[in-house]
């Protein structure tokens, strides 16, 4: 059987040579290349939706290729799709640089200028070992599967907008609706999930941080399992271990997470700090919660000029949520999304605290009375992001059916 070979690098006269090299080999069948990381990660999520034979054996990632460093791409593919084989194409061949490769989840180094005979062993060698992984993973072996799952930011525009009511009643929807669903609290000064959900814990996500390499046992014992069945991975109790959970850090965590759940919800708190950041950037669809003030408008504004400033997220790629909303308040949903200039959400949830007083207070916001016009809202939220089915009962609209903007994954 032919061994097929995906090469991906951003130079194109270097990727046209190490085509021709491929080409040579006995039973290789190189694949189309792919230009830089995106479509490189994108290309193997649609091979891995319809089987995890359809992927290819060996990936060859030459060192220049952006917009994620060759590095950081390597451990991106090793995590998400473990039955590809990466080999990392460097000038650099040295110790450090192997190590390095080595620990990001590479199965092999190949020097430049390139050697017929290096690379043809070098791909035999990285091949055979596929082989070897699709036949463990036919037999149920312990390791992430799969193209991935979608994953939702949820963001503040300031503190107390409802942020984390918002994260955590998606998650909910989604995890009742039977899709696998991980809950983050990366609000990692003040995150407050575990009081919402009355949680004793004493894991959390900055357990995870430094560890290179997160299995799926490392992170099952990292992640605590709720009685709903959410898996919740947490914020730390205190709350100046946060700064241990870097950007780079949140990449893998997230990463880690898509690959073994259906939905990833983060609540992202108010506060943009690196590990938010990133989880912003590498969403599928990015929330901003805001209520419909003055106050909370204004912020709303800063926190979409700052990202894009800071190129973590475009305006038009945030989707707006508007909380707290009555029919009769001066500021209206797409009053917000013209000042913003984001997409629009087309469920409002409107503001009726009462029904969340006494959940709120108990710590018990998983058992919101399903007659709650807020917990309607926020499912019907959830149905209208592809979470979950839309919930029944009334629905709160702020906007026009064509206004939503969310990106989702490709298929």
């Amino acid at each position: 059987m032919p061994t097929r070979i995906l090469p991906a690098g951003a130079d194109p006269d270097a990727v046209r040579s190490l085509v021709t090299l491929l080409s040579q080999l006995p039973d290789a069948e190189p694949q189309p290349p792919v230009g830089d990381s995106t479509q490189l990660v994108d290309s193997l999520a649609r091979l891995a939706a319809t089987s995890v034979d359809e992927l290819p054996e060996v990936v060859v990632v030459h060192e220049r290729i952006g917009p994620i460093p060759a590095l950081e791409l390597i451990r991106e593919v090793a995590l998400r799709f473990p039955a590809v084989g990466v080999i990392l194409v460097t000038t650099d061949a040295s110790p450090g640089l192997f190590a390095a490769a080595m620990d990001s989840g590479a199965r092999g180094l190949v020097a430049l200028p390139l050697s017929y005979d290096e690379l043809a062993v070098r791909v035999q060698a990285v091949a055979q070992w596929s082989t070897g992984v699709r036949r463990h993973l036919g037999h149920g072996a312990d390791v992430f599967s799969g193209a991935g799952g979608t994953v939702v930011t949820v963001s503040g525009a300031k503190g107390g907008v409802g942020a984390t009511l918002v994260a955590i009643q998606l998650a909910l929807a989604a995890q009742t609706s039977g899709r696998s669903t991980a809950l983050v609290d990366l609000d990692l000064q003040t995150g407050d999930i575990a009081s919402y959900l009355d949680v004793q814990f004493r894991r959390s996500v900055v357990d995870l941080a430094a560890i290179t390499d997160i299995s799926p046992r490392v992170l099952a014992d990292a992640v605590f399992r709720h009685d709903t069945g959410l898996a919740l991975l947490l914020a730390p109790a205190e709350g100046e271990r946060g700064e241990e959970v870097t950007d780079r850090a949140a990449r893998q965590i997230v990463s880690a997470l898509r690959s073994r759940y259906e939905v990833v919800v983060v609540d992202c708190g108010a506060q943009l700090g690196g590990a938010g950041a990133a989880a912003v950037e590498t969403a599928d669809t990015a929330l901003l919660v805001a209520t419909p003030d003055v106050i909370a408008v204004r912020a709303a504004k800063r926190t979409v000029r700052m990202w894009d400033r800071l190129q973590v997220r475009k305006a038009e790629e945030t989707t707006l949520v508007v909380n707290r909303h009555t029919r009769g308040t001066e500021i209206q949903p797409a009053l917000i999304q013209r000042i913003t200039g984001t997409a629009l959400a087309r469920t409002a949830v409107p503001a009726a605290f009462k029904e969340l007083q006494g959940v709120v207070d108990a710590g018990r916001l998983h058992e919101l009375d399903s007659r709650s016009t807020v917990k309607q809202a926020l499912w019907g939220l959830a149905g209208e992001l592809g979470l979950a089915k839309a919930a029944e009962g009334p629905s709160h609209r702020g906007g026009t059916r064509s206004s939503v903007g969310f990106r989702r994954r490709k298929e």
